[in-house]
């Protein structure tokens, strides 16, 4: 019954309309009056504890270097690094797409943040040069996801804050498994470019130009091996390594670049304060629904719903497989980790996964659902950059969709793709 009241509840309020993070505080007010346990005071102080947690201060700094990357330039000669090393191959603004979206990944963090830089910048080069304008979106918004897996990422960060489980650790997980999408984006991309003409190619840059759009580029390109080589040496936490990227996206934009000014800054700050805003308040609704989902018990009553899959650790994975494809359609994926994450782990746990793995397999098939109807939060972006309609995409992204798929496929069949690595790099 519990279980009909929470879904009944978030269901049937955000089918209203109403906003994720207050449907996710009334459904969790909803329990609490079911089960007797209603009290404004607890209310008030799972609220506060849902925001007050020091891992989540990385998530305004990495959404501040976001920003700033972006104002700053330093998006932009990543772009131009690319054109300049691939632009010149058959469908090479796509790999161009692809190259940025991965290095992209590795500064920001941000899906939506990545896909509006991508589309903003490429999406209009490359139909000026004779692309699909709906394939390019397409391409355009399968890179985004790659940055909720690639470190520093957003996700992973509210993936361990929420389960108590190493965000170091996660991040050195995510980075195979990211390569890996961008890989699959490859693929997917030169079987597109084998039937296509009509393509304009880019002229080929000599060497010279290479190498100014590189000396150009440094700057950007040395934040990812700051960040990993700090985690990787010990130097500083994720959190710390969100203020190193904030500190040094900032330093770089006003005094190196000089693209920013001082006056540029209450703009930028209040940017990505609005966006930070809205994760820390999901947060703190969230922990008021996972507080009422331990207190009901839904993690042991999940886990005899799905006894019989707990003895096998990869029918388990297919079941989540199955499950977050589903919740996908329907709630992003802050949401999702939020409230699914700390029911899930432990049942993970007992299947005698590893914790690490099933994160990043967690937040891998959950960005899927970024690109999946009606939320898609990062087709409506692309929507909104691009004015392309949202049926267009979607026919277009359905190929990457299914690659995909089947790379998680392939790491559940194979899960030392993913543990293998991360071992390494930790």
């Amino acid at each position: 019954m519990i279980v009909a009241i929470f879904l009944g509840s978030l269901l049937g309020l955000m089918a209203i309309g109403m906003p994720v993070a207050f449907a996710l505080m009334l459904s969790g007010i909803a329990m609490m009056a079911y089960l007797g346990y209603f009290d404004a005071q607890l209310l008030a102080q799972n609220m506060l504890s849902g925001a007050n947690n020091f891992p989540l201060m990385a998530v305004p700094f990495f959404m501040l270097a976001g920003e700033v990357m972006i104002a700053g330039g330093l998006s932009r000669r990543i772009v131009a690094l690319a054109v300049a090393m691939v632009g010149h191959r058959r469908g090479g603004l796509g790999y161009v797409t692809i190259g940025t979206a991965v290095v992209l990944a590795s500064l920001s963090g941000s899906a939506i943040a990545d896909t509006a830089a991508l589309a903003a910048l490429l999406v209009p080069m490359m139909r000026d040069n004779g692309y699909n304008e709906r394939e390019a979106s397409g391409l355009v918004a399968a890179g985004g996801i790659i940055a909720p897996i690639i470190p520093p990422s957003l996700p992973f960060i509210l993936f361990g804050v929420a389960t108590n489980i190493s965000i170091t650790k996660l991040f050195f997980a995510g980075i195979v498994p990211g390569l890996c999408m961008g890989l699959t984006l490859v693929l997917i991309w030169f079987a597109k470019m084998r039937r296509t003409s009509g393509l304009q190619m880019q002229d080929k840059a000599p060497w010279s130009a290479r190498l100014k759009a590189l000396r150009e580029a440094a700057w950007a390109l040395l934040l990812p091996v700051i960040i990993i080589g700090g985690l990787r040496g010990g130097i500083f936490t994720p959190t710390e390594a969100a203020v190193v990227a904030a500190v040094y996206a900032l330093a770089i934009s006003l005094f190196v670049h000089r693209e920013l000014t001082f006056a540029d800054l209450p703009r930028i700050f209040i940017a990505s304060a609005k966006t930070t805003a809205v994760v820390l308040f999901l947060c703190a609704a969230a922990l008021v629904t996972s507080y009422m989902i331990t207190l009901a018990n839904l993690p042991g009553e999940m886990a005899r719903v799905l006894g019989p899959l707990i003895q096998s650790p990869i029918l388990f994975m297919f079941a989540v497989l199955i499950l977050l494809t589903l919740v996908g359609m329907a709630l992003d994926l802050t949401p999702t980790i939020l409230i699914l994450g700390p029911v899930l782990t432990p049942l993970a746990i007992k299947a005698k996964i590893d914790p690490v793995y099933f994160g990043v397999m967690f937040v891998m098939i959950g960005t899927i659902g970024l690109l999946t109807p009606p939320v898609g939060s990062v087709l409506n972006a692309v929507c909104g950059v691009t004015k392309v309609r949202m049926e267009h995409i979607i026919r277009s992204v359905l190929p990457y969709v299914l690659a995909y798929t089947a790379l998680v496929v392939l790491f559940i069949l194979f899960p030392k793709l993913v543990t293998g690595p991360a071992k390494f790099f930790h």
